[in-house]
């Protein structure tokens, strides 16, 4: 049996970087029929596609074949009470599309998302872009993009805060006014957008310093993208705190984080 709790991340990481994949065709599949796609509203009111099933079934088979004793945690499965997770000593951490909005939209940008959480941290992170086809890999101090079979290693920038022109990425869709005043508390930045958790990707492949997220989202989100802007050097704060952002809470939102390069000072 694959025992994923002391498997080498090494040997593991292709095999979920194969499985984030296939979830990414199955996307593409709904995709490319985009004026057919079955919409419903969560009780949230955020939209949810069959694109979003059809990507988690095929996460959530693959992990339990994997790893058959191993927790899924997904955003599409029934919500597993706290009691009973409170427990786990590492589970999977599954976000089968991240991005809904900008599937409906058909700006390309979403994003498979499985992270590995031991305790209450993200220890492997996949993020796969299915119109891209950019995989990005993180674990321990490994972060790199496959793309077409190769392997590009990764790296935040080092900056300080003091500096002007910092190159600041927000979200697409989630653009408030908390936001707006922290970038006013910069020199001079400039700024990005983009969808789903390729906000942290910017951050994480050098083509961005920063990403403030002081608005609502959930422990699915960002796990996977936490580590690998981890595993390239860089941090994922809490924004009230300065603490690493964690995981397994008895409530699954995140509080408010900013991802940061490396700092200086």
């Amino acid at each position: 049996m694959f025992d994923s709790n002391s498997y080498s991340l090494d040997n593991l990481a292709p095999v979920v970087g194969e499985v984030a994949r296939a979830a990414g065709h199955a996307i593409l599949e709904v995709y490319e029929r985009a004026d057919t796609v079955q919409v419903i509203a969560k009780a949230d009111n955020s939209p949810v596609t069959e694109a979003d099933f059809a990507s988690n079934m095929v996460i959530c088979a693959a992990l339990a074949e994997l790893e058959p004793f191993m927790p899924i945690i997904s955003e599409e499965n029934k919500a597993i009470p706290f009691e009973e997770r409170s427990k786990y000593p590492a589970f999977w951490l599954v976000d089968p599309l991240d991005g809904t909005k900008e599937f409906l939209k058909r700006n390309g940008e979403f994003t498979v998302n499985i992270a590995l959480v031991r305790g209450n941290t993200p220890v492997l992170g996949v993020v796969y872009a299915p119109v891209t086809d950019d995989l990005y890999v993180g674990y321990e101090q490994t972060a790199y993009v496959e793309k077409g079979g190769e392997k590009t290693k990764i790296q935040v920038p080092a900056f300080s805060l003091r500096d002007s022109r910092l190159t600041v990425v927000c979200s697409r869709s989630h653009l408030n006014e908390a936001t707006r005043q922290y970038l006013a508390s910069l020199n001079e930045p400039t700024t990005l957008s983009v969808g789903s958790s390729l906000k942290f990707l910017m951050v994480a492949n050098g083509r961005a310093h920063i990403y403030p997220r002081l608005g609502p989202t959930s422990e699915w989100d960002t796990a996977a993208a936490q580590a690998v802007v981890e595993a390239a050097g860089g941090q994922v704060l809490e924004a009230e705190t300065g603490t690493p952002l964690r995981y397994n809470k008895e409530e699954l939102l995140n509080p408010y984080f900013i991802v940061y390069g490396q700092v200086r000072d």
